[in-house]
C-alpha cells in the first residue's frame, strides 16, 4: 500500500479511538461508570457496535484506555518539566505541584478511583523516583534514604490532595511535603 493510504489508515483509526475513549468519559461522567454499556458507547462515537469491538471487548478497557491516556500525558508534562532546565530542586518542586493538583482537579472523577491499577502506579513511581534522585545528587533534598522510599512517601502524601477544600490547601501539602524532604542539618 502507498504509505499515504497507510498513513490516512492510521489517522482514521486514531480519530476513531479518541472517538471511543471520549465517548465513554461523557457518558460516564453523565450516566455513572457502572451504567455504560458498548452500545451507547457506539452511539455516541458515532459508530456501529461491530466496529466498536474491533478497538475494545468492553467499557471496561475503553476506560482503561482513556485513563492510561490521560497519565501518560500527565507524565509527559512532568517530563517536560524537568526536561525544560533549572536545578533539580526546582524541578521536584513542580513536579509535586502538578502532581498534586492533578490529584485535587481530577479526585471527584468515577473513572480515576477506579482505574489506579499497577501499571499507572508503577510508571509514577519510576518517574519519581529519577526526579528525586537527581534532587538528591544536587543536595536539593535529603540522600539518607533510597528514592524508592522517598518516591513512595511522596505519592502517598500527595493522595492527600483529592481531599483537600481548595488549591491553596494542596500548596500547603505540597510544601510539607518538600520541607520533610529537605537535608538533615
Amino acid at each position: 500500500m502507498p504509505k499515504l493510504w497507510n498513513e490516512t489508515i492510521e489517522a482514521h483509526r486514531g480519530a476513531v479511538r479518541e472517538a471511543i475513549l471520549d465517548a465513554a468519559a461523557a457518558l460516564v461522567s453523565e450516566h455513572g461508570l457502572l451504567s455504560v454499556t458498548m452500545s451507547q458507547v457506539a452511539q455516541e462515537a458515532g459508530i456501529g457496535r461491530a466496529t466498536l469491538y474491533k478497538y475494545f471487548p468492553n467499557v471496561e478497557a475503553i476506560l482503561l484506555a482513556r485513563h492510561d491516556s490521560q497519565v501518560a500525558g500527565h507524565l509527559e508534562h512532568l517530563a517536560a518539566v524537568t526536561q525544560a532546565g533549572g536545578d533539580a530542586g526546582h524541578q521536584l518542586e513542580a513536579v509535586l505541584h502538578i502532581h498534586a493538583l492533578m490529584t485535587y482537579e481530577h479526585h471527584n472523577s468515577a473513572m480515576a478511583a477506579i482505574m489506579h491499577h499497577d501499571g499507572v502506579r508503577q510508571r509514577q513511581d519510576i518517574f519519581m523516583q529519577d526526579v528525586l534522585r537527581r534532587a538528591a545528587e544536587s543536595g536539593a533534598i535529603r540522600d539518607d534514604m533510597a528514592p524508592q522510599e522517598l518516591a513512595s512517601y511522596c505519592l502517598h502524601a500527595l493522595t492527600a490532595a483529592a481531599e483537600s477544600p481548595s488549591r491553596a490547601a494542596v500548596n500547603r501539602l505540597v510544601q510539607l511535603t518538600l520541607d520533610s524532604l529537605r537535608p538533615r542539618s
